[in-house]
């Protein structure tokens, strides 16, 4: 079990187990979810520059024609 003090001001630190779990790092943002259990989970909202790069494509890029023909064709067929 971890545990850390909060302060006058509310305000406590993600212990570094707790911080490398949620995988955040300086500047992040965390979520706090309150359940109906009297528990709270925090969850890491992760900024959209951290998904650059995630999706790799070999080949050349696709353009915004052949996206919509793409949309159309699974609209029909799917």
């Amino acid at each position: 079990m971890i545990d850390s003090a909060v302060t006058s001001k509310g305000q406590t630190t993600l212990p570094k187990p707790v911080r490398e779990a949620l995988g955040v790092v300086p500047g992040d943002r965390v979520r706090y979810v309150i359940l109906d259990n009297n528990e709270v989970r925090i969850v890491p909202i992760r900024p959209l520059s951290r998904l650059f790069g995630a999706l790799k494509h070999d080949g050349p890029a696709v353009t915004l024609k052949e996206m919509d023909r793409a949309v159309e064709d699974g609209a029909l067929n799917g």
